[in-house]
């Protein structure tokens, strides 16, 4: 986008963001899967982050900056990368292709946890109308 100001609306809503999903992660760790295991599953789910962010900052990025750098200073990649010398990027076509990737991959994931919401709401409904029943015979 490269609009002036962008960088930190982005970084603030990258910040809630990020905040707010480690916040809930044990609780959800814990109901959909429940405490048998939890140590194991919330390292698991922990590992996702970093695991991401090696393969979208690191390879993704990496690479497809580097290729449109070369097409920006009309060296073919394979020469760029056999040669030692550094090419740069300028402009915000440098990381307009990351940027699409990754809003999509974002995408993905909203999908899949409404979906996912979805499907336990059905299960929170039954087990709280149960909960409700067993209160009212008590009384």
């Amino acid at each position: 986008m490269a609009w002036p100001g962008t960088l930190y609306v982005g970084t603030l809503f990258v910040g809630i963001a990020y905040g707010s999903h480690w916040g809930i992660v044990p609780p959800i760790v814990s109901e959909i899967f429940g405490m048998k295991s939890f140590g194991m599953l919330y390292n698991v789910y922990t590992l996702a982050n970093p695991v991401g962010s090696v393969f979208f900052s690191g390879i993704l990025a990496g690479y497809l900056y580097d290729r449109e750098a070369a097409k920006q200073n009309a060296v073919g990649l394979y020469s760029m990368v056999v040669s030692s010398e550094s090419t740069t990027c300028n402009g915000a076509v440098c990381f307009r292709v990351t940027f699409l990737i990754m809003s999509a991959v974002c995408l993905i994931g909203v999908l899949l946890s409404v979906i996912l919401s979805l499907r336990t709401r059905i299960v929170y409904k039954t087990l709280y109308e149960k909960s409700a029943n067993e209160d009212a015979r008590v009384k």
